[in-house]
């Protein structure tokens, strides 16, 4: 049973990093499978895209690092345009990190901003335990 949590928290975290996996259809699955507690379904979702997007957040710190260097995948321009939308629309573009494809470069760039890491796991906590929760509502039946 143990192995359920350990793959959902691994899926989510992977998920959450740039690798092109979903954690959505497993958890969906734990749950309508009801052998497993789902408060502790989603605490373990959420903790691990909370954590994969922390590494994202901190790759960000380091990848200014690099910008001069031929082999960067990113140029100047691009990043100067991702800042300029960062500050734009600011740190509460962050609720938006539970996305597909715009959620993880969002806390890329997080980091690349210097969006202090408290703040940060707030935001992104709030966003990813919200989309979890939502799933398991529509999941379960509960929403109506």
């Amino acid at each position: 049973m143990g192995e359920a949590y350990i793959g959902l928290f691994l899926a989510a975290f992977g998920a959450a990093t740039l690798l092109p996996l979903q954690s959505e259809a497993l958890l969906v699955g734990l749950l309508l499978s009801e052998r497993h507690a789902t408060w502790l379904l989603l605490g373990v979702a959420t903790l691990g895209n909370v954590l994969g997007s922390l590494v994202n957040w901190w790759l960000g710190t380091r990848l200014e690092h690099f910008k001069d260097r031929r082999w960067f995948p990113v140029s100047p321009a691009h990043l100067d345009k991702a800042r300029v939308q960062y500050q734009r629309f600011g740190r509460w573009s962050l609720l938006l990190s539970w996305l597909p494809i715009i959620g993880d470069p969002l806390t890329l760039v997080a980091g690349v901003m210097g969006e202090p890491w408290r703040r940060f796991l707030l935001i992104v906590t709030l966003a990813k335990g919200l989309r979890y929760g939502v799933l398991a509502l529509a999941t379960l039946g509960w929403m109506g």
